[in-house]
């Protein structure tokens, strides 16, 4: 068998470098400028207002406007924290962890196991602000979109009664001890490199 000559060689070598990387089966997703007040890194706000969200479940009770846009954080932390390069330095399972608590968080609210995140993303953080402007039916419009089949009002009440989610509070505490341990060690990866509207994948 005649021996590959150096021009194959070096065209399956680039061939190789083009291989696409692993992509988030739900989407890519980004953050609106509204996740966080100021000049702050939207990535930061939503891996430490998830973590403290989903573990103390009773500051969401009652409170749909505030669990959605818990909600659509952990959705884009998803997305984010697994396959975004900025995150790297993070130790432990990150992805699994999310993927186990995406799998137990939607079925929860009622989301489309196959809706995409941007949607998602979107739909909440406006129900979210409808929800703050009073304005319920403009929230439940919002809602009664492919991505929530359970319908807007329904998707409210369960905004406002969220169960124990065991599972995404495991998550976002992981993410937010990491980004502390990375914040200690001094590492850029942790500090503002902007978060949520270019996300990590810069």
């Amino acid at each position: 068998m005649p021996r590959p000559t150096l021009p194959l060689l070096a065209t399956l070598a680039l061939l190789a470098g083009c291989v696409t990387p692993d992509l988030p089966p739900q989407g890519y997703a980004t953050l609106p400028p509204d996740a966080v007040q100021g000049a702050g890194d939207p990535a930061r706000a939503a891996i430490i207002g998830s973590a403290y969200a989903f573990g103390s479940p009773a500051s969401l009770a009652g409170n749909p406007a505030a669990a959605a846009r818990a909600v659509a954080n952990y959705e884009y932390l998803a997305t984010e924290l697994p396959y975004g390069p900025r995150w790297r330095g993070f130790n432990g399972p990150i992805g699994p962890l999310f993927t186990d608590g995406l799998n137990e968080l939607r079925p929860a609210i009622g989301i489309a196991p196959n809706a995409q995140a941007q949607p998602v993303v979107q739909s909440l953080y406006a129900a979210s602000r409808a929800i703050n402007a009073g304005d319920q039916a403009g929230a439940e419009r919002i809602l009664s979109n492919p991505a929530f089949p359970a319908g807007g009002a329904a998707t409210l009440q369960r905004l406002s009664n969220l169960p124990a989610l065991p599972r995404v509070a495991a998550a976002t505490a992981f993410a937010a001890q990491e980004l502390d341990r990375q914040d200690r060690l001094g590492s850029p990866r942790g500090q503002d490199g902007g978060g949520g509207s270019g996300g990590g994948r810069s």
